[in-house]
């Protein structure tokens, strides 16, 4: 696979004139312009942003962004496989439709209703309901005999004025069309069973045909409507939201880069068009050459934190617990709290057995013994494990945090409850009690550490005097 390479997207930035496009900083010597602070700035900064930052704020926040970017680079993390693989995914979402044609779309939906006026062979549409009674080839004398008597019976109904809408919903065996009285969707020729098409043909709208014969069973059709077909003006827009749920904008982009690959001298691969394509689209659209190297940064700086920091932390339980300690009254309740085990039970007396079966096992075992004491064969003891808040569970409520006046309740087919644990009236007591908390804590103390790491390895120069021209020339 061809390697991907900032440069290409960056050579774009470069190429600005400079009295046009000021540098606003660079990042260990590689210059960032203002048009791409801009492109950023805005877009992390719209109007749905609850926590906007002003400019100077906001370069910060970017230069650690850009230090990060740099540091996956100088890994070559732009180089594994799998980078390379998710980026060109997205990419290409963005790209790909941008080499179709302009009037490629269009020809295509008029192609398509071509099609559609041509397989009517002159004839209108129409529009079928229809009292269907299964009955498959195999059937044996007998069920002939009574699926002909059926429906010769609905028949005669219908000739004694009975409703056709209302014997559709009490006796089709189309469940599909029976709810709406048997009304099918309008179709045209070699759209459904001949022997059913021929019928509903040959029908003048609001007449019903004799019972007959199809090769899946009996059917009595009425006619509700007929029609020619709608002008393509009246049915572009369906035509063309139908092709493109088939897919069509990536069958065009197919077509058009296996073409330009086929015809290329010397010959090149699709990526490599692809490629090629991007750097040109780019170099005329300054929104998608940063759109796309939104793409290659973003992935980059994930595969980074994750590496470096983010899968690190989540292992250091030593570390959380540490900054847990210290950091022990941020996590401070306002209620006390209940850590422990809520479990129901289809049999009494497993009230106490579980009770008894925890007594002197860990709390992170309590679990599993449950489960291989209690349920092998069969769940017979449901349960919850976790720090419970107040109004999280009505059994902890009532029997664990002391709550007044809160009532007990059972489970559908588990009638017998309890809850075993300890009621946490001054906070947290380990790290494990609040341990979403403290892990996003941590991971996030860690990244601040590898920030500040990196600021010390890289060069940075912000230009103070072009700052303030951002959104301002």
């Amino acid at each position: 696979m061809k390697k991907i390479l900032l440069p290409i997207l960056l050579s774009c930035v470069l190429g600005a004139h400079a009295q046009e496009d000021p540098i606003v900083m660079h990042i260990n010597g590689t210059p960032v312009t203002r048009s791409e602070f801009e492109y950023n700035y805005n877009k992390n900064n719209s109007e749905d942003v609850l926590d906007k930052k002003d400019v100077k704020e906001y370069a910060q926040l970017f230069v650690n962004y850009k230090l990060k970017v740099l540091a996956a680079m100088d890994a070559h993390l732009d180089t594994l496989s799998s980078f390379q693989k998710e980026f060109r995914m997205y990419r290409d979402q963005q790209i790909r439709p941008l080499l179709i044609p302009g009037n490629a779309v269009e020809d295509e939906c008029r192609a398509y209703y071509e099609r559609m006026l041509s397989s009517l062979g002159g004839k209108e549409l129409i529009q079928p309901a229809h009292i269907f009674l299964r009955l498959v080839q195999t059937a044996d004398e007998q069920a002939q005999k009574e699926a002909r008597a059926k429906i010769d019976s609905i028949y005669q109904e219908l000739k004694g004025g009975a409703d056709f809408a209302e014997l559709a919903k009490a006796c089709s065996q189309d469940p599909q069309t029976a709810a709406r009285g048997g009304m099918l969707p309008w179709i045209g020729p070699n759209q459904t069973l001949k022997e059913f098409e021929d019928v509903a043909y040959s029908l003048s709208v609001g007449e019903y045909s004799e019972p007959f014969l199809s090769t899946v069973g009996y059917h009595i059709v009425k006619l509700l409507g007929k029609k020619p077909l709608e002008s393509y003006e009246e049915l572009h827009p369906n035509i063309k939201r139908y092709l493109e749920g088939q897919g069509l904008e990536d069958q065009l982009a197919a077509q058009l880069l296996d073409s330009l690959a086929k015809n290329s001298e010397p010959q090149k691969t699709v990526e490599e068009i692809l490629d090629e394509e991007t750097e040109r689209l780019c170099a005329k659209d300054s929104d998608l050459k940063y759109l796309v190297q939104e793409y290659h940064d973003g992935l980059l700086l994930f595969e980074l934190c994750n590496r470096e920091v983010w899968e690190p932390a989540k292992k250091d339980t030593l570390g959380m617990e540490r900054y847990f300690k210290a950091n022990r009254k941020k996590y401070a309740w306002d209620k006390p709290r209940f850590r422990g085990l809520a479990y129901y039970c289809k049999n009494e007396a497993d009230v106490k057995a579980v009770a008894k079966a925890i007594k002197k096992v860990p709390e992170d075992k309590w679990v599993t013994t449950i489960r291989e004491q209690f349920n092998k064969d069969s769940v017979t003891v449901r349960m919850d494990f976790r720090v419970f808040k107040e109004g999280d569970n009505k059994n902890v409520d009532a029997l664990g945090l002391k709550v007044k006046e809160a009532e007990t309740a059972p489970l559908k087919d588990f009638n017998f409850y309890g809850v075993v644990g300890k009621r946490l009236k001054k906070g947290p007591e380990k790290w494990t009690d609040v341990s979403n908390q403290v892990m996003n804590d941590y991971q996030r103390m860690r990244e601040d550490e590898y920030v500040e790491a990196l600021r010390k390895k890289y060069t940075v120069e912000i230009h103070d005097e072009v700052l303030p021209t951002v959104n301002n020339h």
